[in-house]
């Protein structure tokens, strides 16, 4: 329950962290955005599923769960997007508000500090709205109960007053959908969980969705990019749409300045190059964490606090940032003595492995 307080009204963004640079020491790949680049971002956006690239099982799904809702004239179940960062779950999550027709209101986990926080954002919703909550593997224990009534029933439990006088209401809120967005699934508690009709995983794009999403944003952005050079940028996005954008407009800065301002394979190619990242989208960080398991250990396995030692990263962020995709492309391994290097990461580094 909910006891009610003079809690404020909060609508909040997932917060942005510091700006990305393409200079060595700050992370091109996975580097944070400016506000700037985040205006960008969102106006690449698409607003409708006939514009979004990929993900047609979901799409498709949508489409019809969407449909069979307005047609009964109910809100649509409550959805759950899961899947690694950059996969177009905000996206989805504006688009499905856009097919309803709806007003979105969006907010994060970490975002909400108090019950009184969440209970004042359903009690300002409209009838028909959506509420996407980004990262909401990370809401407050105390602050998730208040969804389990809001969900099933759309009431709130209020407790009004304090020791023996107090007394327990329940307040009407109006029906509403909620959208989940999570990094991080097994985090989420079963009974949250269980309390989303639909769930949704996204999983990592074709370079041929990727292609399509480098040629949308680049008509958007007004450069000229053609097919060879946006499937050459869509092979080192790593299967992220985000990471896609990002190189696009890297690439469009190098040719603005190192060439003519269009983009073809031969840019292309060369401003990647620049920017240190390869042909499988490894950056200059990856290449180290490589090197050091290949080359310094040659090939034995190292525990995770020595290896970020020796490449000068935090561990956390080493095994949350850099190894998933390392892991995803067969480039290392893990073992119960630590991370090894793989025969294709030898091949990759052009070394021989050890016999």
């Amino acid at each position: 329950m909910w006891e009610a307080d003079d809690s404020r009204d909060l609508w909040a963004d997932a917060p942005a962290s510091s700006p990305a640079h393409a200079a060595r020491g700050d992370r091109f790949v996975t580097g944070n955005l400016t506000s700037d680049d985040l205006d960008v971002e969102r106006s690449l956006r698409p607003q409708k599923l006939d514009d979004y690239c990929g993900q047609d099982h979901i799409k498709q799904s949508l489409r019809i769960l969407i449909e069979a809702a307005q047609s009964r004239g109910e809100c649509l179940d409550h959805v759950i997007f899961s899947g690694p960062p950059g996969l177009g779950k905000t996206t989805l999550a504006t688009v499905l508000a856009n097919e309803l027709g709806a007003q979105i209101k969006t907010t994060s986990g970490p975002a909400i500090e108090r019950t009184g926080d969440l209970a004042a954002i359903l009690t300002n919703l409209q009838p028909g709205d959506v509420l996407f909550i980004d990262e909401i593997h990370r809401l407050n224990r105390s602050v998730e109960e208040i969804l389990y009534p809001a969900m099933e029933d759309f009431a709130l439990d209020i407790v009004i007053g304090k020791g023996p006088a107090a007394r327990s209401i329940r307040l009407e809120i109006p029906h509403f959908t909620l959208v989940g967005a999570t990094t991080r699934s097994g985090m989420l508690t079963g009974p949250l969980r269980d309390r989303f009709g639909i769930s949704f995983r996204l999983d990592y794009y074709a370079v041929k969705d990727l292609a399509q999403i480098v040629l949308r944003s680049a008509s958007i952005l007004g450069v000229e990019v053609d097919e060879e050079s946006a499937i050459e940028i869509a092979s080192r996005s790593r299967g992220t749409p985000r990471l896609a954008n990002r190189l696009l407009k890297r690439v469009r800065d190098y040719a603005q300045v190192r060439g003519t301002g269009s983009v073809d394979l031969a840019i292309a190619r060369e401003a990647l190059e620049f920017f240190e990242i390869d042909e499988l989208g490894l950056d200059w960080m990856d290449i180290r964490i490589l090197e050091t398991l290949a080359r310094t250990y040659r090939g034995r396995a190292v525990g995770l606090s020595t290896l970020a030692s020796a490449v000068g990263e935090d561990q956390s962020t080493l095994e949350d940032v850099y190894e998933p995709y390392l892991l995803q492309r067969g480039l290392i391994v893990r073992t119960p003595q630590g991370r090894q290097a793989t025969p294709v990461a030898f091949e990759h580094l052009g070394m021989e492995p050890p016999a």
